[in-house]
C-alpha cells in the first residue's frame, strides 16, 4: 500500500475511533458520573451552617422599613405588667409572638444577643465609637463625654410587627442611670436608641454647650439620614407647634413600610439638650 494510502487509512481510522468514543461517553458518561457522585454523597453525614428563619430580625428590611417599624413600636409602647412578663418575652420562634397584643410591640428581649448583635459587654464601647463618628460627620455639635458602664444602663429590646413577626429588629436602649441623673449632665449622653446590629443611633438626647441658633438643624437631619442609609426624606412644612414642648424643632418625613415615619430634631433651651427622636 502506498504511503499516501496508509496516511488516509490511519486518518479515517482515527475519525472512526473518535466518533465511537464520543458515542460511548454520550451513552455511558452520565450514568458513570451519577454513580460516582452517589458514592461521594450517600451514607455520609454533611453539615452546613444556615440561618434560622425564626431569627426574624435578620429578615431583609431596608433602613426606611426598619425606621417605620421602630416608630410604630415606640408609639404603641407599653410596659408589661409583672404577671404578664412571661407572655411578652421574645424567644427565637414565631409562635412566641402570638401572645403579644396590638399590631406592633416593643418588648424587652430576655434572650442573649446573637453572634451578629452587639453584646452587653460591647454596647458602651460601641456607643463611644458611634458618638465619635457622629461628631466627625457633623451630626453632633461637639464632644460628648465618655460613656462608662458604671453610670449607664443598657437594655436590649425587640421591635416587632406582630402581624408579620419576621419584620422586626433589635435595639439597645442606653440611659444615664437614675443615680447619676441629678449630677452634672453637661456634655453627656442622656438617652439613646441604638441598632443592635449596626450600632447606629436611631435616637439620642445629649446635653451640649451650644444654642439652637448655632445649630444647622436641616444639615444635621440630612447628615443623619445619610448615616442611617435613609432615602426620600422631606421636611414637614405644615407642623402643629403644640406637638412639642419646645418651640425649637424641625420635622422630616421618611417613606417606608405601610406609610411614613416622622423624625424630629429639636432643642430644649435652658438645659441645652439636643435631641433627635423617631415619631412620638
Amino acid at each position: 500500500m502506498k504511503k499516501n494510502n496508509w496516511k488516509r487509512f490511519f486518518r479515517n481510522l482515527g475519525v472512526v475511533l473518535l466518533a465511537a468514543l464520543v458515542m460511548v461517553i454520550a451513552v455511558w458518561g452520565p450514568e458513570v458520573l451519577t454513580k460516582y457522585h452517589d458514592r461521594m454523597v450517600l451514607n455520609r453525614i454533611a453539615s452546613k451552617s444556615i440561618e434560622s428563619e425564626s431569627e426574624g430580625y435578620r429578615y431583609a428590611l431596608s433602613s426606611n422599613e426598619k425606621l417605620y417599624i421602630l416608630s410604630r413600636c415606640l408609639n404603641s409602647r407599653t410596659l408589661p405588667e409583672s404577671d404578664q412578663s412571661a407572655l411578652t418575652r421574645v424567644e427565637n420562634s414565631e409562635s412566641d409572638y402570638q401572645n403579644l397584643t396590638g399590631a406592633y410591640a416593643f418588648v424587652e428581649n430576655y434572650k442573649e444577643p446573637s453572634e451578629q448583635e452587639i453584646t452587653e459587654e460591647e454596647i458602651f464601647e460601641s456607643c463611644n465609637r458611634s458618638m465619635e463618628l457622629l461628631e466627625e460627620l457633623g451630626i453632633l455639635p461637639g464632644r460628648v463625654k465618655e460613656i462608662k458602664s458604671q453610670a449607664y444602663e443598657a437594655v436590649l429590646y425587640s421591635a416587632i410587627d406582630v402581624l408579620e413577626p419576621r419584620n422586626n429588629l433589635a435595639v439597645w436602649e442606653v440611659s444615664l442611670t437614675t443615680d447619676t441623673r441629678n449630677a452634672d449632665k453637661s456634655g453627656k449622653l442622656i438617652d439613646a436608641c441604638i441598632d443592635a446590629d449596626t450600632g447606629k443611633f436611631y435616637e439620642f438626647y445629649i446635653r451640649t454647650d451650644t444654642t439652637w441658633e448655632k445649630l444647622d438643624a436641616d444639615g444635621i437631619m440630612e447628615k443623619w439620614s445619610e448615616y442611617m442609609g435613609l432615602t426620600g426624606g422631606e421636611r414637614c412644612e405644615d407642623v402643629n407647634p403644640l406637638e412639642e414642648t419646645t418651640p425649637y424643632f424641625v420635622k422630616y418625613s421618611f417613606p417606608g413600610g405601610e406609610g411614613s415615619t416622622v423624625v424630629t430634631i429639636g432643642f430644649y433651651e435652658g438645659i441645652n439638650e439636643l435631641f433627635l427622636k423617631v415619631a412620638r
